[in-house]
């Protein structure tokens, strides 16, 4: 790459920034990073820490020569500022995202680009935190992290590659899927976990003894709900784009819900212990499969021996 831009220089474009800018250091092949975005002031402290190297001026020059554009901005943006950059797209510049969802990002990019749409590459980095604006990225965030793309009919195999290539570069593993599926699995696995922690935290908020409650909140309440400090522009544009699926995740969970209150109601101890063990196991192996072998067998030993 000779020149990167990246629109939305927060968390996640700050991020990337920093993953390439770390693992180019020093090397001819090190891109020139552009910053694009609504905010000056965010803009201008993403220069001030290094995070970019310039500011870009408008679209036609920020896009002039640019081999990598990264939109790294809430879903509900994608379509306007794709309609912006369509026209200025040189013929090699290659457009992926940072979406959370797909098949809405991909519906607008058909809308915007037509017959570039080959040029964008869909992806989504697994990887965040609950803190947003440029002064949390850091360089380290997507070491280790997934990032999952979402290729198209008309992408070319080496364009994708290079897309596969670069997110490596930044320290992920890729991998993909469909549209779809990515949208249904993330529904689950994502957009339901944080729609419950809003939805839980909102919820003692409006009681009338709210200031009591959180004085006792303690590190449960701070665990369950630390994804309520998440963006709430980027989170409310996620729940409305990928609503169909979501509902469903929802329903299936209120089902679950009404089960459970059952299982209180009738006191049945043997009951609500045979779900405790049953949820706590499946959590365990997922978080043990998060670490490497050696690492798992140390954590299996601890967690079994108190």
């Amino acid at each position: 790459m000779g020149k990167l831009v990246i629109a939305g220089v927060g968390l996640i474009g700050g991020s990337f920034a920093l993953a390439i800018k770390s693992a180019l250091a020093g090397r001819p092949d090190c891109p020139r990073i552009v910053g694009m975005g609504r905010s000056r002031a965010s803009l201008e402290e993403a220069l001030a820490l290094g995070v970019i190297d310039e500011i870009g001026r408008d679209w036609p020059s920020a896009l002039a020569g640019a081999d990598l554009v990264l939109l790294a901005i809430p879903v509900g943006q994608m379509a306007p500022v794709m309609q912006v950059i369509a026209p200025h797209l040189g013929p090699h510049t290659l457009v992926t995202d940072g979406g959370s969802t797909k098949s809405d990002v991909i519906a607008a990019a058909r809308a915007a680009f037509g017959e570039k749409v080959g040029q964008f590459i869909p992806g989504h980095p697994i990887a965040g935190a609950e803190k947003s604006g440029v002064a949390a990225a850091k360089a380290d965030l997507y070491l280790g992290k997934r990032v999952v793309l979402t290729p198209l009919p008309e992408n070319r195999p080496e364009d994708l590659d290079a897309v596969k290539r670069v997110w490596e570069l930044a320290g992920a593993h890729v991998t993909m899927l469909a549209p779809e599926e990515h949208d249904r699995v993330f529904a689950a696995v994502s957009h339901l976990p944080h729609l419950l922690a809003f939805a839980l935290v909102h919820e003692l908020a409006c009681r009338d003894d709210a200031e009591r409650l959180f004085s006792f909140a303690a590190s449960g309440f701070r665990d369950f709900t630390r994804i309520a400090s998440s963006h709430p522009e980027m989170w409310r544009d996620i729940c409305l784009a990928n609503r169909q699926a979501l509902m469903k995740e929802l329903d299936a969970f209120m089902a679950e819900l009404l089960k459970t209150r059952v299982l209180l109601a009738s006191s049945n101890a043997v009951g609500l212990e045979r779900m405790f063990a049953a949820a706590r196991a499946r959590r365990e192996a997922w978080l043990a499969a998060q670490l490497p072998a050696e690492e798992a067998g140390d954590y299996h030993c601890a967690r079994h021996d108190d």
